[in-house]
Order: C-alpha cells, then sequence, then structure tokens
C-alpha cells in the first residue's frame, strides 16, 4: 500500500521538491474465524514536498545574464551611438555627423570612465573619447568597441553597484591596456543590470593609439624572405594585442562571477552566480529562452509570445520532471532496501504495480481528505474544493500533453528541448541590446 503525501501541491505555477521520504509501520489484528488474532503488517512510504518558495534562502541563484558582443560598422552601428544610449547623453558623431540621444533612457543611475595611466586625460570625455575611437577605424567594417551587458545580482546593495562594476572593469580591462566606459541601469522594477563598452586597441606610452595588427613576413628554413610569384614577399598579420582570442571570454565570464560573489560574500548573502551551462554544473534540466526586451515588454502588457509560452512549458516540464524523477529515485532506493532487509513484504510487493501519475494525484486527493477529519464541514468544503481544483489543473496538464507515465514525460521533455535549441539559435540572430 502506497501513501502520496504533498504538504503543498501547485504544479501549474511553483515548483515542490522532495525533502524526506520515511517509512511508518503499523499492525493490525485481524481476527480469524477460529477466534485467535492473526498480525498483519503494512509499510506505508510517506513522501514529504515542500514548494520551492519555502526553499532556504541561500538555494536561490542571482540571474546569469552577461552578454558579450562586438560593435561593428558592417552592421552599421556606432560606437557614439552605444555611449549615448548607455549613459543618457547627448553625443555628436563625426562620423556621420549626426547627434546620438536617447530621450527615453531615465534609468541611469551611475556611469564613469576609467582610463589606463598612459591613456591621455581628455579621454575622460565620452564624446572625444569614442569619436577618437572611431576615427582610428577606416575599413567599411571596422570593429569599433566591445559591449558587455551585465546582470547586477539584486541581493547586492545598490548603492555598491557602481564599485562592483569598477572592481570588475579595473581588474580585468583597464588593467590589460583598455579603457572601460561603464553605466548602470536600474528602474527599479528588480533588473539592474550594467553596460560596458570597451575600446579595441592599445595604446603606447605617449597615449596614442596603436595599430590593431602589424605585418610579418614568412621566413623560409634559412631565416630568408620568401619571395612569391608575383613578386612580392610573402607575410601574414599578427595581433598587436590578444583582446579578441576566444579564450577570454570565458575567463571574462569566470571573472565577473568571481567579482559578484566577492561582494554576495562580503554582504554575508549565500547567493552565489554561477555562469555555466546547466550541462556543465550536472543539471539535468532544460533551459528557457532569452526573451530580450522586445518580448518582454510585450509579456509585461500581457500579450502572449511564441517564446514565452515556450519558457512557460519548459518550466512546467522542468518543474514535474524534478519532482517525479526524484519520487522514483527514492521508491527505488527504498524498494532495493526492502529486498535486501525485508524479505517478508517482496511477495506483496511484485504483486502491485507501479502507480501512474494520475494515481498518484488522486491519492493524494484521498490523504488531504483524511487530513481533514477534525476540520468544520465549511473548511472540509472549503479544502476539499481547493484541493480538487489544483489537482484537476495538474490532471488537465497532463491530459493535453499526453502524459500518463514517466516514460511518456520523458518523451515530451525531450520534444520541448529540441523545440527550444531551434529557438534559442533564431533569437540570438534577432536580439537586441537593452
Amino acid at each position: 500500500m502506497i501513501w502520496l503525501k504533498v504538504y503543498h501541491w501547485n504544479l501549474l505555477n511553483e515548483n515542490f521538491l522532495f525533502v524526506e521520504l520515511t517509512i511508518h509501520q503499523k499492525t493490525k489484528y485481524l481476527p480469524l474465524s477460529n477466534g485467535t488474532p492473526k498480525q498483519e503488517t503494512e509499510k506505508v512510504i510517506l513522501l514529504f514536498f515542500c514548494p520551492e518558495s519555502g526553499r532556504k534562502e541561500g538555494a536561490h541563484l542571482p540571474c546569469p545574464h552577461c552578454k558579450i558582443t562586438i560593435i561593428k560598422r558592417s552592421n552599421n552601428e556606432s560606437a557614439v551611438s552605444a555611449a549615448a544610449y548607455q549613459s543618457g547623453e547627448k553625443l555628436f558623431s563625426e562620423y556621420d555627423q549626426e547627434q546620438k540621444y536617447y530621450p527615453y533612457k531615465n534609468e541611469v543611475t551611475h556611469k564613469e570612465i576609467l582610463l589606463p595611466p598612459h591613456a591621455p586625460p581628455e579621454f575622460a570625455d565620452r564624446n572625444t573619447l569614442w569619436n577618437s575611437a572611431e576615427a582610428q577605424e577606416k575599413q567599411w567594417n571596422s570593429q569599433l568597441a566591445r559591449r558587455f551587458v551585465l546582470a547586477i545580482p539584486r541581493e547586492i546593495p545598490p548603492e555598491q553597484y557602481a564599485g562592483l562594476i569598477r572592481d570588475y572593469c579595473r581588474e580585468f580591462f583597464v588593467s590589460k591596456g583598455m579603457i572601460a566606459d561603464f553605466a548602470i541601469h536600474d528602474k527599479g522594477d528588480g533588473n539592474p543590470h550594467a553596460h560596458i563598452l570597451l575600446t579595441m586597441r592599445a595604446m603606447d606610452e605617449k597615449g596614442k593609439w596603436l595599430p590593431k595588427s602589424r605585418k610579418v613576413y614568412d621566413l623560409d628554413e634559412n631565416g630568408e624572405r620568401i619571395r612569391l610569384p608575383s613578386g612580392r614577399w610573402k607575410s601574414h598579420k599578427e595581433n598587436t594585442v590578444d583582446w579578441n582570442d576566444r579564450k577570454y571570454a570565458e575567463i571574462w565570464r569566470q571573472g565577473w562571477a568571481d567579482t559578484a560573489n566577492r561582494y554576495l560574500e562580503a554582504n554575508s548573502r549565500p547567493e552565489r552566480l554561477d555562469l555555466r551551462s546547466y550541462a556543465r554544473q550536472g543539471i539535468d534540466k532544460i533551459p528557457t529562452v532569452h526573451m530580450g526586451p522586445a518580448v518582454c515588454q510585450m509579456e509585461k502588457k500581457g500579450i502572449q509570445t511564441n517564446i514565452g509560452n515556450l519558457n512557460r512549458d519548459i518550466k512546467s516540464a522542468n518543474s514535474l520532471m524534478q519532482s517525479i524523477r526524484q519520487m522514483v529515485r527514492h521508491l527505488k532506493g527504498w524498494i532495493a532496501d526492502l529486498k535486501e532487509k525485508k524479505a517478508a513484504l517482496m511477495e506483496a510487493l511484485e504483486q502491485t504495480k507501479e502507480p501512474t501519475i494520475p494515481e498518484l494525484l488522486s491519492q493524494y486527493l484521498e490523504l488531504r481528505s483524511g487530513q481533514r477529519a477534525d476540520w468544520t464541514s465549511r473548511g472540509k468544503l472549503k479544502g476539499t474544493v481547493a484541493d480538487f481544483n489544483k489537482v484537476q489543473a495538474a490532471m488537465d496538464f497532463l491530459r493535453k500533453k499526453g502524459i500518463s507515465t514517466v516514460e511518456s514525460l520523458d518523451t515530451r521533455l525531450d520534444e520541448i528541448s529540441q523545440t527550444a535549441v531551434s529557438v534559442m539559435e533564431g533569437v540570438k540572430k534577432s536580439e537586441k541590446w537593452c
């Protein structure tokens, strides 16, 4: 006999977690026809769950958003325009002779330019800095600046946001010779974030921009230059700095996590930022799709989108799958323990079929009804209706998705995962910076 005990079940809107598995023993004495009582023993499985909102504070994870992009002239982008956007200032672009201004950017709470020791002091002016940086780039496809968008952990006090970004920029960018222009945006809606613009060229000791690359002649085995059939010397280009090396994306992302975690620890917060993917963390979970600013605004207005619906489907599937996998895992462990230590119950267990998900939900209703034995009639009715609505919502969800067993749930989860991957690839192509 299996009893499923759930303290709170909200399948569609809230996660729940398995907490503890215990085994209780009940003994009943049943009289036989000859008057001699027979002892009968039952094993009852009690499964305790709790909602995710009831988890300890340390289980929460800060938003891991860390986006790195390159501002390119080939994409009709401008470093001056990006600086105006993130700072909320009016800047004039000497390249296209246009004023760049975004009057609706009123959530800028802090902006600052960090210069390396050899940079000219006049570069502390935002308009001078980015016009000078753009003037060095002559090609139609030039890379003008590197841009970061970082989600700041809300658990850090707002007065420490500037110090957090400043420490990060100084350690990983300014110390290497880059100029960092950063701004902090906070509308007070729980989404504080930082924009960082970095220069792409190094400077010499006099503050003069250096070339991004230099020509290097190829040499033969005798150390002599190699002449090509055209009469020219064979050569190749080498970057003067390695800032575009892909290894730095990982270094900078990990550096941001380490810096943010230092501030979280200094504020005695248990949360920690982890930018690794679910796969690298060993978490068997489908990631949601990044919605971007346009989709987020539509969802806030109550307009459902394909990406929003997909994310809601993924969250429901992840919540359901997590709970069922934990339940199945502990049930298997319990059965294995019984096989070793409770041989007397093996025959009864072999005759018991594995319950389906709807059967477990039905047993939950029966259990909840028994828990209200000492309630008033009105309380019993109210509790029964509330439990029935919760279970009915769960049953409708499972029936709509054609899910009745753990195997069918796994199949559905695989389909959602494949859809999420294809949507993520399409979103990345059209995504704009916020």
